[in-house]
């Protein structure tokens, strides 16, 4: 067995460690610093428990943090030989400087300025809208994540939006209504009826010619959109308008409308926000109508957008301001591209809303008449806005204007692909304006334009709702637009057909359809007699509704020039 020798372990009486007469060895050298070759070397220090990985600039998060205790390759406590060497080595950081380092400044020199190649997305960005970028993408990937997350619980496309001014119901519910009945829109899709071909009744008001100039603008020769402050624009309700209660008397129909009020119903499952229509039961007869100052005289604004809109209603992009704007943007468009030099086609009867001698926006009433069955007709108003003439055939021409506000919000920057990816464009608007399109083109289709023309109307700047300029005008045929949207004109009188007959089962009286804020449904309250008579008297509206200009935001007197000229036409029509 081989023998394990010990070697001499001397023993030191004065205290700890071994004696110092026993380092007096000949062959060692007193006094000598202990140097470890490698500063890695765990000889020296067993464990230092103190230190953590993370305090350690530019370390590897990868590493076990308990390893950390026995690293001491960066230790500065070692005063070592090596530590010289060591000094002029340096990892190289790669994380993001930020620039008020002075390091990292773009260098601008000549060729890279002027080089017409480079686009301007090339531009060294500023930190902070980097930082902004990032803060976007996160935004936007959370939002997708909880939209994910409720449809994963919903099963259906409840909690698109979570922008809380717009989850309000759009007329106030009170204790009394009475609750008839809640149809989901996941019935409409199945309804078809397909209507005969109407006639038309009666024509009134006139029109004026549409400007061809107009289908030439591009976003390198846009025109800035005019005022039109001394145009009246009238937003009449089904019974207060003279013709249909003359047509009512004469027994012409049983059920009477006006297209703002149909579209609203054949496009209601693409509909978000709140909306209602007033439902009167009289004898034979079915009256839709809306109430003053409904949301219905507004246009919305990114409706069916997955990225939620300013919460605040005083920002310019809120909700209500978009929708404000979008109704005096489509006004002073739908005026702005007619050939205004007098000429006008009159029709059968004039403007029934004008007074003697006022200017009367150009618009053409066409009363027509549906056939639902054999005991139900429907006569609705429908509106076109101008005329256009094209080898001697005279053509009807409806008129509205899309709106880009921020091309933040939709991603798309209109002044940009307008020319090259108009497609694009349209596809953007189809997504986050979804039902505001549909309802026009019904519109259309409802008056039997021949064409309706978009306009593409934006802010002179983003920040400015003031000064629009625009950018390009397009045509379509109502029927082969209606194809490209997917609006399917059997469904349209499929839902307007339902809704008719079960109205039409109701005892006489005074009821109110309201579309949930926040769920794909639709209600119908049975309210009192005198509900939202003098509504403005009796009970003030919800603030939000009530259509009041943006004077929150004004930037100086032009500012409230222009906000009384958005009050004057949604407020003072209402009144007409």
């Amino acid at each position: 067995m081989v023998g394990f020798e010990l070697g001499s372990v001397p023993f030191n009486s004065d205290g700890w460690g071994p004696p110092d007469s026993s380092l007096s060895v000949t062959n060692q050298i007193s006094n000598a610093p202990f140097a470890p070759f490698s500063r890695s070397d765990k000889i020296g220090r067993i464990a230092d428990w103190t230190r953590s990985i993370s305090n350690r600039p530019g370390s590897n998060s990868k590493q076990n943090p308990t390893d950390s205790a026995f690293d001491f390759s960066g230790d500065d406590s070692f005063a070592t030989l090596a530590a010289d060497e060591d000094s002029s080595f340096r990892l190289v950081d790669t994380a993001a400087k930020s620039h008020h380092h002075g390091q990292h400044r773009p260098k601008f020199n000549p060729r890279w300025r002027f080089n017409p190649h480079h686009n301007r997305s090339q531009l060294p960005q500023r930190r902070d809208e980097e930082v902004e970028a990032k803060k976007r993408e996160q935004e936007k990937e959370r939002a997708r994540r909880d939209r994910l997350y409720n449809l994963n619980r919903s099963g259906t496309n409840a909690g698109q939006r979570r922008e809380s001014a717009v989850f309000k119901s759009s007329v106030d519910i009170q204790p009394e209504w009475n609750m008839l009945d809640q149809i989901p829109f996941s019935t409409f899709s199945k309804l078809a009826f397909s209507v005969p071909e109407p006639e038309d009744l009666l024509i009134c008001g006139g029109l004026e010619f549409y400007d061809r100039s107009y289908d030439r603008i591009t976003p390198k020769n846009e025109r800035r959109l005019e005022r039109f402050k001394n145009r009246n624009f009238f937003k009449i309700t089904t019974t207060d308008d003279p013709v249909i209660r003359r047509l009512a008397n004469e027994d012409k129909a049983t059920v009477f409308a006006t297209d703002t009020i149909l579209s609203t119903l054949m496009c209601a499952p693409r509909s978000v926000y709140s909306w209602d229509i007033v439902v009167h039961r009289v004898g034979n007869k079915l009256f839709f109508d809306k109430r003053d100052g409904s949301q219905l005289d507004l246009l919305s604004v990114h409706e069916t957008s997955q990225e939620p809109l300013p919460d605040v209603k005083d920002d310019i992009n809120s909700a209500y301001s978009l929708s404000v704007e979008a109704a005096y943007i489509n006004q002073n468009f739908s005026q702005q591209v007619l050939i205004r030099d007098g000429k006008k086609l009159s029709y059968d009867e004039p403007n029934p809303f004008a007074t003697e001698g006022e200017e009367v926006a150009s618009v053409g009433y066409r009363y027509r008449r549906w056939k639902l069955d054999d005991d139900t007709f429907l006569v609705a108003r429908c509106e076109v806005q101008s005329v256009a003439e094209v080898n001697n055939q005279r053509s009807f021409l409806t008129l509205n204007a899309l709106n880009e506000f921020d091309p933040k919000y939709s991603g798309v920057d209109w002044r940009q692909k307008l020319e090259t990816q108009r497609g694009a464009v349209l596809a953007t608007e189809l997504k986050n304006n979804a039902n505001k399109l549909a309802k026009w083109t019904a519109q259309a289709l409802l008056a039997n334009a021949d064409m309706m023309k978009l306009g593409y109307v934006s802010r002179v700047h983003p920040r400015d709702h003031f000064n629009h300029v625009i950018l390009a005008v397009v045509g379509y045929k109502p029927k082969d637009f209606a194809t490209q949207i997917n609006l399917n004109t059997s469904n349209m009188w499929g839902i307007v057909k339902s809704i008719v007959d079960l109205c039409m089962k109701l005892n006489e009286g005074k009821y109110v359809l309201v579309k949930d804020p926040t769920k794909p449904q639709v209600r119908i309250y049975e309210v009192p007699p005198d509900a939202f008579e003098n509504d403005y008297v009796e009970e003030p509206l919800p603030e939000d509704e009530q259509v009041q200009p943006p004077a929150e935001d004004a930037q100086g007197p032009e500012a409230n020039a222009a906000a009384t000229e958005v009050e004057d036409k949604e407020v003072s029509t209402e009144a007409a």
